[in-house]
């Protein structure tokens, strides 16, 4: 065998922002031991995987090598990083490792989907360490905009990683750790880095990052101002956001009620685990439906502007009984995430015809974001020192700006995308090897591959419509009868104020009564001419070439 290697492969959260999975790996090469850092979800949008519920990292190159795994670690719940645990779980079947909030959300995934809730192991953070065969992970606390984010610090035998998870510099965060110089100081003193796997998805941000403390004020000042029930939506895993608007309410002397699962859960579980104290008394639906509108306020699921989530809910009518009303005030306390544009207008534009006033960030002044800025990340390249940077959690421009910033400071950095393995034993990072690696789809409550055509048939069936022709043969391969034909997403009028389905059935009779023996008595000949004609005849009248369906019986003699 070689002489041992440490890599790094990204599978998925390098190259776009979400659907994190990585792996490290050391030992001879091709029989490395692996680590698996997250296991996370991006979501769908109608134009590119319609109908799909939730998206995905392929993990087919680990599950072929599932017994070289020793462990699976978890930065954080934010459903990017751990929202795929209970469906991808199984495939691998290795021992999950994460602090006590992560923990307490992992097994609610687990437990969800049937799976053993002591697959998940809650570990403390630094001094703690995890022994996984020739790793030792330590769980470092970090600020972001979820209770106990945590970068991991990966021992090797070929030196000491820096995984940087997703993380801001906040010293006074309202809920979870802030961010701490020294402790970052004393794991470089104990052991330089090697290489640090950074956050890229502020590096544009050329200010420096806010404290999550600095809304309180503006937010208060809001609610006290405005007439009306006042509605508010965040993300719902930002618990610190939660408790800032929640006692601005109070100030304001507004009872609390919460509508959203998600939210609820989070809200629960940092309860649970002790992270959130001192959250203001909740109303249930029920009882805000009898105190007076001025003296409400309702936090909610949506703000990316989800179909079944409260917002959307409310922007349609009714929820619970609820609902929006001319005078009242909705906040987006979030950042829309790149491509959920539209329906977050389509939200912000039905509450307007409402004569509800919709108040976002465009100003800055009501959200602050849970990752590091340029100057935040240039600063930690320097309590660090790293040997070597390689970029993650970012699109490919974010990664190769990230690498222009190390570069310039002298530190040697590489863009390595999903599927690229990285070989980073030596003192640069070298390309090792490509690995096959892609997408699969949650599409209802089945895995699908992103090349099994599923998706990509529901695209082309979208764009062009669909075309069913039935054709009975009797048993000397003859037309019974007229050939038929059922529309899906065509229009039923073409060309001359003629019916497009009775022009298809005539053009496709008249050539069953004409074809060959031949033809009639092959399937696959006969299933193409139809087609064919089909896509010929709904061109001229249409202009479009559907997809086509195309259904033969015959009969058999007795």
């Amino acid at each position: 065998m070689s002489a041992n290697r440490l890599i790094y492969l990204p599978l998925g959260g390098a190259g776009e922002i979400g659907m994190n999975c990585y792996v490290y790996g050391y030992g001879p090469e091709g029989h490395e031991r692996l680590i698996v850092v997250d296991l996370g979800v991006t979501f769908p949008d109608m134009e590119g995987s319609p109908g799909v519920d939730l998206i995905m990292a392929d993990i087919s190159w680990l599950e072929a090598r599932a017994d070289r795994i020793e462990a699976i670690f978890i930065t954080h719940a934010h459903e990017d990083h751990i929202g795929a645990l209970g469906l991808l779980w199984p495939r691998l079947k290795k021992q999950v490792y994460a602090r006590r909030f992560t923990a307490t959300i992992g097994r609610l995934k687990l437990d969800e989907s049937g799976l053993p809730l002591d697959a998940i192991t809650t570990v403390a953070p630094r001094p703690a360490i995890v022994e996984a065969g020739p790793f030792r992970v330590q769980f470092v606390p970090v600020s972001h905009s979820i209770p106990e984010s945590s970068a991991l610090v990966i021992d090797t035998p070929a030196g000491r990683i820096f995984h940087s998870a997703d993380f801001k510099i906040d010293h006074n965060p309202v809920v979870g750790e802030p961010w701490d110089d020294d402790a970052i100081r004393a794991i470089v003193a104990e052991r330089p880095i090697k290489a640090l796997m950074c956050d890229s998805t502020n590096v544009f941000s050329t200010h420096a990052g806010r404290s999550e403390s600095t809304l309180g004020p503006a937010l208060k000042e809001l609610i006290q101002k405005s007439g009306g029930m006042v509605v508010a939506t965040t993300f719902g895993s930002n618990v610190a956001r939660l408790k800032t608007l929640a006692e601005a309410a109070r100030a304001a002397d507004r009872s609390i009620c919460v509508l959203g699962r998600s939210m609820r859960r989070m809200l629960s579980a940092s309860e649970e685990t002790g992270v959130l104290t001192g959250f203001p008394r909740l109303v249930s639906p029920e009882e805000a439906l009898e105190i007076p509108r001025r003296n409400l306020m309702l936090l909610v699921t949506g703000s990316q502007g989800e179909r079944r989530a409260a917002s959307a809910q409310l922007s349609r009518g009714k929820y619970l009984g609820l609902q929006m009303k001319e005078g009242d005030t909705f906040l987006f306390s979030s950042k829309t995430i790149p491509g959920n544009e539209r329906p977050v207008l389509k939200i912000m534009n039905a509450f307007s015809e409402m004569g509800v006033d919709v108040v976002d960030d465009s100003g800055g002044l009501y959200h602050v974001s849970g990752h590091a800025n340029r100057p935040d990340l240039e600063h930690v390249h320097r309590l660090l020192l790293p040997d070597m940077l390689i970029p993650m959690h970012g699109e490919h421009r974010h990664l190769r700006e990230h690498v222009k910033i190390a570069t310039e400071s002298g530190i040697a950095a590489e863009i390595a995308v999903n599927g690229m393995m990285m070989d980073i034993t030596g003192e640069t990072p070298q390309v090792a090897e490509y690995i096959e690696t892609g997408r699969q789809y949650l599409d209802g409550n089945v895995l699908i591959g992103a090349m099994d055509g599923v998706v990509r048939d529901r695209i082309r069936m979208a764009l062009n419509g669909h075309v069913m022709v039935t054709v009975i043969l009797d048993e000397g391969n003859a037309p019974l009868g007229e050939a038929w034909v059922e529309l899906s997403g065509l229009p039923d009028i073409g060309r001359g104020e003629r019916a497009l389905a009775a022009t298809l059935e005539t053009d496709l009779s008249d050539f069953l009564e004409t074809a060959g023996a031949k033809v009639l008595r092959d399937d696959d000949k006969l299933d193409e001419a139809l087609r064919r004609i089909v896509r010929q005849v709904t061109m001229e009248e249409i202009g479009k070439k559907p997809e086509v369906t195309v259904v033969v019986s015959r009969l058999q003699a007795e």
